[in-house]
């Protein structure tokens, strides 16, 4: 098999010119501004993370971590900059995929749109059920009680029945048990049944997943309204827990601002840094804004500024608020309130937790058929993905699609092991734009059509003084030696991010490419290196289905393989 079809790329003028189609019924309705687009930014990056994971890293690095925030939004930005100009350059709904197919070529574009699927799916499967936890508990505060078995789903239940039993047998009462196992035990007791079969299913994820859907599928006017309504209100909520909780601030738990040293306080840099992503789904709406080569890469900045300085307030805010020993803890918000007596907040809390869920999900619903639209578009899937509604000028079947595959596992699943997947899918994504721009503008000299390119900087002369200030805060924060025993300890996807170093470091030296996107690519690829083993094997075997596909369907339908690229760009 000829090999060199696989890695053809697609042209710009080519995308573009299939993105504005012929006729008035292959476009879509432009309708976001940069308010919009911010929104929508901001809505998936303050999302479940912000009342869960905050706490661990605080926990670890004291107050400091409030700078980490910062750190870490710099560190996004790099990929940040990569996704606004690309989309600057190509404000084509595909987001990654696009690009990909602009600067690697249709193989690599599959493997990464492919990954996208995972990414959207997973994540908002995990968020779904998540969402359902945290609307359950706000409803029963309000004295409204749902049967475990509808609120459960049946994996879940049927876990935690049978460990719920070894622990009843052991001598523990049901009221012992944790809240989690309580619930789990009594929707397997409680459930109606067929026969054997237990009838539980999670209808409040299930309820979520199609009401989103249902936005999405209205139209991207009805889907701003309801991002900018659920970001409206998140950032209401957030900014009371601010400032209630400020008045009870004791500056004394500031001190030591950082306790753990710089070592404790990058222990929280993963936990942190999937705090931001997100923002990558902004660019799927590129067709559907007013102005995109404009708007685009300004929202993606002004949503990391927003949550950054939003993010940063908070840590500075519960560190004060509760000494940052007692902050391991699965709700750091409510915890903090409890602590000071303000259980009457926890209400407000919970009903944020819901709503900044809920905002997520709505994202990357819209994200993900905008995703497979592009991919049809070019015979990837087959062309009923890339048809709009007639009225609502949204992908209709593939918001349908992506709502199923989304809403079934949610209603009887639980895929805690798997949601690693969500975020080496969007770190690869990241990679994958980043080393994108490389190839397309490495040293930042084509200034485009007035649209956005990131700043140039000599690899040559300031990649060195960067790697030698990583080594050295690397030194300084180990606790221990570096042995040989330390070096043989290092697992395979490691040798990966240290092979892939020094290659990229070498050639961006040698050939002076601009430092922001081989920063950004190497940062990424470190904190894929961090997820471990098993997560990567779980990400290579999607990859190998998803390669199976493409060779029995994507290869033999691509438009790309089967034109004359030349003369259709003339044509354009």
């Amino acid at each position: 098999m000829d090999i060199n079809p696989l890695f053809r790329k697609k042209p710009v003028a080519l995308i573009m010119k299939d993105a504005a189609g012929s006729e008035k019924e292959t476009q879509m309705r432009r309708n976001l501004s940069v308010t919009d687009l911010t929104a929508f930014g901001i809505a998936a990056i303050v999302g479940a993370g912000i009342f869960s994971t905050i706490g661990t890293a605080a926990s670890q690095g004291g107050p400091a971590v409030s700078l980490l925030f910062i750190f870490t939004a710099l560190a996004c930005g790099f990929s940040a900059m990569s996704y606004a100009e690309f989309a600057s350059s190509i404000p084509i709904s595909g987001s990654a995929y696009t690009y990909a197919y602009a600067s690697f070529g249709e193989l690599v574009a599959w493997i990464i749109g492919w990954d996208l699927i995972m990414e959207y799916a997973v994540g908002n499967i995990a968020v779904a059920i998540s969402w359902s936890g945290y609307f359950t508990g706000l409803v029963r505060g309000l004295g409204i009680h749902i049967p475990e078995f509808l609120s459960v789903d049946y994996l879940s239940a049927m876990r935690g029945h049978a460990e719920a039993l070894k622990a009843l047998a052991g001598g523990q009462t049901l009221d012992q048990l944790s809240f989690h196992l309580q619930e789990t035990y009594l929707a397997w007791l409680h459930a109606p049944k067929i026969g054997d079969f237990r009838l539980i299913a999670d209808i409040p994820a299930l309820a979520i997943v199609l009401f989103i859907s249902y936005m999405v599928y209205r139209g991207i006017r009805e889907a701003k309204i309801t991002s900018n309504l659920l970001v409206l209100l998140k950032l209401v909520i957030l900014m009371v827990v601010i400032g209630v909780g400020s008045f009870y601030v004791n500056p004394g738990n500031w001190s030591p601002f950082a306790p753990n040293g710089i070592g404790g306080v990058l222990k929280g840099i993963s936990g942190v840094f999937f705090a931001y992503i997100g923002f990558d789904a902004i660019s799927t709406t590129a067709e559907e804004c007013k102005n995109p080569r404009r708007d685009l890469p300004r929202s993606m900045i002004y949503a990391l500024i927003i949550t950054t300085i939003l993010y940063v307030t908070l840590a500075l805010v519960i560190t004060g608020m509760v000494s940052y020993k007692n902050l391991a803890v699965s709700d750091p918000l409510a915890y903090v309130f409890h602590k000071n007596h303000l259980e009457a907040l926890s209400g407000i809390i919970a009903l944020g937790a819901v709503i900044a869920m809920g905002s997520v999900m709505l994202v990357f619903q819209v994200g993900q058929p905008r995703i497979w639209m592009s991919m049809s578009r070019d015979g990837l899937l087959p062309p009923r993905f890339s048809k709009l509604h007639k009225r609502f000028r949204t992908p209709g079947f593939a918001t349908i699609v992506a709502a199923t595959i989304v809403a079934i596992p949610a209603l009887f699943m639980n895929l805690t092991e798997v949601t690693d997947l969500t975020s080496i899918g969007t770190l690869f994504a990241f990679v994958l734009v980043s080393g994108g721009i490389i190839i397309m503008n490495p040293r930042g000299k084509d200034k485009g059509e007035g649209g956005f390119r990131i700043p140039y900087f000599n690899s040559r002369w300031f990649l060195l003084p960067v790697w030698a200030i990583v080594l050295i805060v690397m030194f300084a924060t180990s606790k221990s030696a570096i042995t040989l025993s330390t070096i043989e300890g290092i697992e395979w996807p490691e040798w990966i991010f240290v092979i892939v170093a020094v290659v990229l470091t070498v050639a961006a030296i040698w050939r002076q490419w601009t430092i922001i996107p081989v920063i950004g690519l190497l940062i990424n690829l470190f904190l894929m290196s961090e997820l471990g083993v098993t997560n990567w094997m779980r990400f290579v075997i999607w990859l190998v289905i998803g390669l199976v596909l493409y060779f029995s369907y994507g290869t033999k339908k691509s438009r790309l393989r089967n034109m004359d690229i030349q003369e259709t760009v003339k044509e354009s």
